[in-house]
């Protein structure tokens, strides 16, 4: 199926590693041009040039907590590429256990999305855009691990991302969320439960019929196929990709 990105210009925030990554190399490996960024400088000199193979890519630092620091780099990335098409917002903070550190959350999660995307819509709005923000299936359930500040953050990035669906809709420009479940990423949180928590890990996988947990690329599948052309009907969607992890029954 051609998806239609080929020629599409995207910004991926959080994206030198993990999803935020996968989402740039398929991308990519569609035919549209990317940008992207993360905290380390080192690390966006590196993920550009390990990819610069596959197309088109620009990258700079960004702290996601920096609201002019991320519109900055949104201003900067759409005059490299000649425009920008696709807004994928990606970044978080980890769960934060004091309440002084909610506002971490509060920024990187949820405030770096509205800077961002606000800074990007006159050139979304230009040619049909999409917006796909990442969420998470803690948003639907509780964690027995209090990891709330994440949870609730999450729920906000959806809300204001869903509700953008009829703000910038009537501009052309879709937008939807993502919600993965429980992803295998080597180095990320759950490589580390395994490593660590392995009886926790293992009652995880069992809560997936499929039995195994999800890798980066199902979640980077999801976000081509509703970035592109063969998509444009879809708007104010948010897509859990969990492999049946969670178990309610969504009418």
């Amino acid at each position: 199926m051609d998806l239609g990105l080929s020629g599409k210009k995207a910004l991926i925030t959080g994206s030198t590693k993990g999803i935020g990554r996968a989402i740039a190399e398929t991308l990519l490996a569609e035919g549209a041009s990317v940008a992207i960024c993360a905290r380390s400088e080192d690390g966006v000199a590196a993920a550009v040039e390990e990819m610069s193979s596959m197309g088109t890519v620009v990258g700079a630092a960004c702290d996601a907590g920096d609201m002019e620091a991320v519109q900055g780099w949104v201003a900067s990335s759409i005059e490299q590429l000649g425009g920008c098409d696709i807004y994928v917002h990606n970044t978080s903070a980890k769960p934060q256990r004091q309440l002084d550190g909610w506002v971490n959350n509060l920024n990187i999660d949820l405030l770096s999305a509205v800077a961002g995307i606000g800074a990007a819509t006159d050139a979304l709005a230009d040619g049909g855009g999409s917006v796909i923000s990442i969420g998470t299936t803690a948003t639907a359930e509780h964690f027995a691990s209090g990891s709330g500040s994440y949870s609730a953050l999450k729920a906000a990035v959806t809300n204001w991302t869903l509700g953008q669906a009829q703000v910038l809709g009537s501009k052309g420009v879709r937008c939807n969320v993502v919600s993965p479940g429980p992803i295998m990423v080597e180095g990320g949180d759950w490589d580390m439960i395994k490593n660590n928590m392995a009886e926790f890990y293992a009652a995880t996988e069992k809560t997936h019929p499929g039995g195994q947990l999800g890798d980066p690329a199902d979640v980077a599948n999801m976000v081509a196929f509703l970035s592109g052309d063969v998509a444009k009907h879809i708007n104010g969607a948010n897509v859990v990709v969990d492999g049946g992890f969670l178990k309610r029954v969504n009418y």
